[in-house]
Formats: structure tokens, C-alpha cells, sequence
């Protein structure tokens, strides 16, 4: 069920992100920079924490469903941690202190994790029961179903604050979660091949072709629902 992105302790990482920031700033303090760096691996641990708090709830939710309902509602899980240079480098981009605090109060997909799901009710049937756990408290929420984007991506977007228990605290963590189905899935990785890996010219040319799949894929979407509505009477 799950796929698993989250680098280890992010060592190398680190060892390269401090070699960068050598060769470009004479007056770089290595001391000052490997300590903060640190801390960011402490903040790694802690996201990643995070991440297996909300995995377990998943999952647990949908065992349940499949001993009452005989349904899965979750096709697969997918789940990360961004890694220590992606962040430094989001923290700079933003112009925002290079810090832990910084990330901790300005950057919300720390932590990430993509639920796919077989059906369309199912997604918002598992943010129910999510947001209905008393530890769980709703921070942001965009629903891209409802309301796709200009060029047809549809997912439901949520994030969420749950409590790590550590052993001298207990860290009210954000994680992002989105929950989508195979179909919006599918075709939410073939926009990123294409933003990512083609021409400008040859993304021109697909941006019309996206647009009329997602709209295909949402009206197979909706009669796979009847279908199975009906099914399960």
C-alpha cells in the first residue's frame, strides 16, 4: 500500500548543500551553517514522525472498511518528507530566514503524502473520518474536484496538524495531504512529465489535449460511481 520517498538521515545531502555554500560565500561561517543544518535533520525526524502517524490512521480506516463494507477505499499510498536541500533552497527562494522556525511557520509540504483511492465518494468519505479523530485538527483545505484548475487537474487538498509524541514533547506537526483518484492520479503525473520534460512548443501543443482528458477521465469517473453505487445497492 505504501511507497515510501523519505530519504534516511539526508547525510549526503548535507555534505553537498555545505560544499555550495563554501564555494559561493567566502564569509561562510561552516560552524554556524552545520549546526542549523542539524537541526533540519532533527526536523526531518519529526516530519517523518508525522508521516507514519497519518499513515497508520489510513490504513487503519481502511481495514476497517474492508471488514464492514468489504471495500478498500484507498488504492495506494504515497508519502515523502522533503529533503534538507529542497527545503534550504524553497526557504531561499521565498527570501525567508533560512531556519527551522522559518520552515516550520512558512512551508507546509515539510511533510506530503498522496492518497489514491478507487472512487470519487471515497475521497471525501476519508477526509470525514480523518478530520473526525480528535488529534486531528484541519489547517488548509482546497478542493480541485470541486473546483479543477484552469488546466483540468482535480485533487482534493488538505492539511493537517498531528501530534508527534516525543520523548520530552509533543510537536503539533503539518502535513500535506492529497486525495485523489487512479484517474486524476494518472493524469496529474502525465502533466508533470510534460511540464517537466517537453519543449515549450511541445507543451503548447498538449495543454488542449490535457484538458480534454481530464474531462473524459471526470465523466468516466462519475458513471464508475453510479456503477458501483448501484452494484453495492
Amino acid at each position: 500500500m505504501y511507497v515510501d520517498r523519505k530519504p534516511s538521515m539526508d547525510l549526503e545531502d548535507i555534505r553537498e548543500t555545505m560544499i555550495e555554500r563554501l564555494n559561493s560565500n567566502q564569509n561562510f561561517n561552516s560552524i554556524e551553517y552545520f549546526d542549523n543544518l542539524l537541526k533540519f535533520v532533527e526536523l526531518n525526524h519529526i516530519y517523518a514522525s508525522a508521516l507514519e502517524e497519518v499513515s497508520t490512521k489510513l490504513k487503519i480506516l481502511d481495514d476497517e472498511f474492508q471488514v464492514i463494507h468489504k471495500h478498500n477505499p484507498i488504492h495506494h499510498m504515497e508519502r515523502r518528507v522533503k529533503n534538507n536541500r529542497s527545503l534550504l533552497s524553497k526557504l531561499e527562494r521565498k527570501k525567508l530566514p533560512v531556519t527551522v522556525e522559518s520552515a516550520k511557520e512558512n512551508i507546509y509540504d515539510i511533510a506530503g503524502m498522496r492518497v489514491v483511492c478507487n472512487y470519487i465518494e471515497d475521497i471525501y468519505v476519508l477526509e470525514k473520518l480523518l478530520l473526525k479523530q480528535e488529534d486531528i485538527k484541519l489547517l488548509k483545505r482546497k478542493d480541485y474536484i470541486e473546483n479543477p484548475k484552469e488546466n483540468g487537474y482535480r485533487s482534493l487538498h488538505i492539511v493537517i496538524s498531528v501530534p508527534v509524541f516525543l520523548s520530552e514533547k509533543t510537536a503539533h506537526t503539518p502535513v500535506e495531504i492529497q486525495i485523489r483518484t487512479i484517474g486524476m492520479d494518472m493524469w496529474a503525473s502525465l502533466e508533470h512529465k510534460m511540464r517537466y520534460k517537453n519543449t515549450k512548443k511541445d507543451t503548447d501543443a498538449y495543454m488542449n489535449l490535457l484538458q480534454e482528458c481530464a474531462f473524459e477521465i471526470s465523466n468516466v469517473e462519475n458513471k464508475m460511481q453510479d456503477m458501483h453505487n448501484d452494484i453495492e445497492g
